[in-house]
């Protein structure tokens, strides 16, 4: 009978403690992921109707209000975007930031 030796897993403290060790973790990391830039917090001031049409929203999406919110801001920059550069007489300083 043939026995299959399971794959430990590393957890990121023991890599951590390899990096401060001096050691080569490279191994540890396939780059295929991207880079997030950091988060930043703001306040934003909504009236009670709007924040019953954001959780009405994230009820039947099923998802948070917060996640609602970043959802619409994403499509109404985006929206912003696609607008802005079908607009003649742009400049292509303009255009390449909208890319």
């Amino acid at each position: 009978m043939k026995t299959t030796r399971s794959k430990s897993i590393t957890t990121a403290e023991s890599i951590a403690r390899l990096a401060d060790k001096g050691k080569d973790v490279s191994r540890f990391f396939s780059n295929a992921g991207r880079m997030m830039s950091p988060v930043q917090r703001v306040n934003v001031d909504f009236t009670a109707s709007m924040i019953e049409e954001l959780d009405r929203e994230a009820r039947e999406l099923n998802i948070s209000r917060q996640a609602v919110i970043k959802t619409l801001l994403r499509r109404a920059l985006d929206e912003q975007y696609v607008a802005a550069a079908a607009r003649p007489g742009m400049k292509e300083r303009e255009r390449a930031a909208v890319r």
